[in-house]
């Protein structure tokens, strides 16, 4: 394989990696939050409120480009890629090689960031769980 598609496939390894790494997190936090004190997961929920918030620009930025991206790819007639086989036309197929990687690593990125999206709402509903109990004058057993 050339060097490209090896640098592109570690990169996506990487990547996917982190991903793995960060579900087994969440899976793990998910797991202990039952056992947790209203301050611990409050100061998680608050925690993972600031992470989110640091990121938003960052994420926001990612789903424009994802925007963008689906659009031109949208636009990418097939015949015009055949054509380009056919003629052997290595810039404008290199160009798309290009394009396609970076479409890969912006939803990886997005998946990631999914994943931490998912970790501060489900903080968020065992608070409000949590409060509603309380409220009602439930306690655990």
């Amino acid at each position: 394989m050339s060097t490209a598609i090896d640098n592109f496939t570690q990169q996506l390894h990487d990547n996917l990696e982190a991903l793995e790494d960060r579900a087994k997190s969440l899976k793990n936090n998910i797991q202990s939050l039952p056992r947790k004190t209203q301050a611990e997961i409050q100061s998680k929920l608050n925690e993972a409120k600031a992470n989110l918030d640091a990121k938003k620009q960052e994420f926001d930025d990612y789903r424009a480009k994802l925007k963008t991206q689906l659009a031109e790819k949208e636009s990418e007639v097939m015949s015009n890629i055949e054509e380009w086989k056919s003629n052997r036309e290595a810039e404008k197929l290199e160009h798309r090689a290009d394009k396609a990687e970076d479409y890969a690593a912006t939803v990886t990125f997005l998946a990631v960031a999914a994943m931490e999206e998912a970790e501060e709402a489900t903080l968020a509903a065992l608070d409000a769980r949590r409060d509603a109990e309380n409220a009602a004058g439930i306690t655990e057993t």
